[in-house]
C-alpha cells in the first residue's frame, strides 16, 4: 500500500524529479489555496466518480479553479450517468481517505478498476501539484512523468479537454 513515504520512495527509485512541500493537512482545493502551498498555480483538484451501475470508476484531475459539471464530464467521457463514489470505494480501490485524493492513489489500485482522467489544461501546464497519498504534503512534478508512472504501473490514463 502506498502512503506518503512509499510514494516518495517510488518517485526516487523511478528517477522522477519532484519538489516536496510539507504542510498542515488540507482537505479541499480551497484549503490548499488558502494555505499558500508553493506553486499553487499548478494545483489540482481530484474528483472520484462512478457510473450509475457501479461498474466504471474515474479519478478526474482538474486545475484547482476549473469548474466542470458532472454532466459535462460524463458527456466528454461517453460515460453513463456519473456521481461521486463513496468513501468506502475510495478506501478500498485507491487506499485513500477524503481530502487525500490524488492520482498517485492509482498506485494502490491493484485491480486497475479506476480510470485516470487528466484535464488537457494540466498537461498543457507541464507540471502538477498533487498529494503523495497523504494531505500533509504536496509534490510538484512534471505532468508527463506522472502519466508515464501511472501507465507503467498499469493504470488506464486518458487526457481529455474538460
Amino acid at each position: 500500500m502506498y502512503g506518503k513515504t512509499e510514494t516518495l520512495q517510488l518517485l526516487d527509485r523511478e528517477g522522477i524529479s519532484y519538489e516536496l512541500y510539507e504542510h498542515a493537512a488540507v482537505f479541499t482545493a480551497a484549503q490548499a489555496i488558502a494555505a499558500h502551498i508553493p506553486h499553487g498555480e499548478f494545483g489540482a483538484k481530484n474528483l472520484f466518480l462512478r457510473d450509475d451501475k457501479h461498474r466504471a470508476y474515474y479519478l478526474v484531475v482538474l486545475p484547482d479553479q476549473k469548474r466542470v459539471s458532472l454532466r459535462e464530464i460524463q458527456e466528454r467521457l461517453g460515460a453513463r450517468r456519473l456521481s461521486f463514489a463513496s468513501d468506502r470505494d475510495l478506501a478500498s480501490m485507491l487506499g485513500l481517505i477524503p481530502g487525500s485524493v490524488t492520482p498517485l492513489g492509482a498506485l494502490n489500485d491493484v485491480e486497475h478498476r479506476v480510470g485516470i482522467v487528466i484535464d488537457q489544461e494540466i498537461v498543457d501546464a507541464g507540471r502538477v501539484a498533487v498529494h503523495p497519498c497523504e494531505n500533509t504534503a504536496t509534490v510538484l512534478l512534471a505532468t508527463n512523468d506522472l502519466i508515464e508512472l501511472l501507465t507503467r504501473h498499469g493504470s488506464k490514463v486518458c487526457v481529455a479537454a474538460l
